[in-house]
């Protein structure tokens, strides 16, 4: 499947809201517009009020649309990982009485199947990823389609949220004037977008420090295992700041921008800048250690606590270490701090297109990056949550094939859109031998 075309990414933090326009283009992203806006409604990553937030994002979509010269109608939103649960689910249907050929409307039909569960009126739906289908007994496929059985079976993972988070956002959203086409968890966008096929395949963990939470996520054998939240991020920082050195949230926030650094070691004593100071008439000249050491205590407060939170699960021991992104991953001295405080390897991961080289973007680019990336089945699976049509409208309807489990070497192309053939074919496992040592870790 070509799943080249054009995606919004639509990033809704707590000291600022993003959008990304961009091209999808051969399995490459080309940035065509950004709006980047101060949020307003929010605290905490969470919103508290929607009719602030969806004016802020009005200007965003507003400043992305100028600078791609277009119109912006359905964007793809990432939902927080608040209280997020992640449980596996099963589904099956009978194809029928004899033998015929599997539909995009079967395996629509399977996922239904999977998520028909008495859920809490508090909780919702978000995200259902497929891990792979069972025709007839036979399993380990991935795309069932055109494959000849009588029965067809799902295996999945259901991730599900908070009904009043999930609601507000999109109701954000649509009040905004726009459509929400894909919701999705955070973590699972980023962790397709910014680890590598290993660190998916054998276990990282993401940490990503915003402005009004910290999120720690796992991501092992290509799925999210866990998500922890700590309401803390880099506010709590800047108002640190403002409290210790009596000054405006507005100037701490400069300071920490300007001067800060997450490792008071790194630091120096010797270099000083004024402060305006709340009642003096006269700046205050306060030393750049001495601002470290204030943004480092809060620092060493959140990532103690994800770290308790981490060593529960025992995901420390994964090989792929600790990948930082958000906003706060930019302080100098971040990396040093958290292997301190972990004892892994840590890297940030920083954005390579121009103009966005900051690891505030991220987040907004791995939407559509993931967008980008969904296969049909995916778009399938995805479409049945909540009967989504538009989702499964963007899958090719397939032809009669010729012959049993293969796909006819002709398609009908969308208009805006090129499409080639992919094979039905399972694709084999990767690293089984390797993996098995980690079979006891989220079992």
């Amino acid at each position: 499947m070509d799943t080249s075309g054009m995606y919004v990414g639509l990033d809704i933090g707590t000291t600022s809201i993003k959008v990304i326009v961009a091209e999808y283009l051969e399995g490459q992203l080309n940035v065509l517009g950004v709006g980047n806006e101060r949020a307003a409604g929010l605290s905490r990553g969470v919103i508290v009020d929607i009719d602030k937030a969806s004016e802020a994002i009005k200007r965003a979509v507003k400043a992305a649309e100028e600078k791609a010269s277009i119109q912006i109608h359905d964007v793809i939103v990432g939902i927080s990982a608040n209280m997020l649960k992640i449980e596996p689910v099963t589904g099956m249907i009978a194809i029928g009485d004899q033998a015929r050929e599997i539909t995009d409307q079967d395996v629509r039909d399977v996922a239904s199947a999977a998520i028909i569960q008495n859920l809490p009126p508090e909780r919702e739906i978000i995200n259902l990823v497929p891990d792979e289908f069972i025709v007839d007994g036979f399993d380990g496929i991935k795309d069932p389609r055109s494959m000849v059985g009588v029965r067809l079976e799902m295996n999945g993972m259901l991730f599900t949220g908070p009904k009043t988070i999930v609601h507000n956002t999109k109701k954000a959203v649509e009040q905004a004037g726009l459509n929400a086409q894909l919701a999705v968890v955070s973590p699972i966008a980023q962790g397709l977008s910014i680890l590598s096929d290993g660190e998916q395949d054998f276990g990282t963990i993401l940490l990503d420090l915003g402005g009004g939470q910290s999120t720690a996520a796992v991501i092992h054998d290509h799925r999210l295992k866990f998500a922890e939240v700590d309401p803390e991020g880099g506010d709590y920082i800047t108002k640190d700041i403002s409290v210790v050195l009596n000054t405006s949230i507005e100037n701490a926030e400069k300071l920490k921008r300007n001067y800060g650094f997450a490792d008071s070691s790194r630091a120096s004593e010797d270099n000083q800048f004024p402060v305006d100071v709340v009642g003096q008439s006269r700046p205050s000249d306060i030393s750049e250690k001495y601002l470290a050491e204030i943004i480092e205590a809060r620092l060493m407060q959140i990532l103690g606590k994800l770290k308790t939170q981490l060593d529960a699960t025992n995901a420390l021991s994964l090989p792929g270490g600790i990948v930082l992104t958000g906003g706060v991953a930019a302080l100098p001295g971040i990396t040093d701090l958290a292997q301190d405080v972990f004892d892994v390897p840590v890297r940030v991961s920083i954005p390579d297109q121009m103009g966005l080289r900051h690891p505030s973007f991220t987040q907004a680019l791995s939407l559509v990056n993931y967008r980008g990336k969904m296969g049909e089945v995916a778009l399938l699976v995805q479409s049945a949550l909540a009967g989504n049509d538009q989702l499964a409208s963007q899958v090719e309807t397939r032809p009669e094939p010729q012959q049993i489990l293969e796909v006819s070497d002709t398609r009908h192309a969308k208009p805006d859109q090129s499409r080639t053939n992919k094979s039905n074919k399972p694709k084999k496992q990767r690293g089984q031998g390797i993996k098995k040592f980690f079979t006891d870790f989220f079992d």
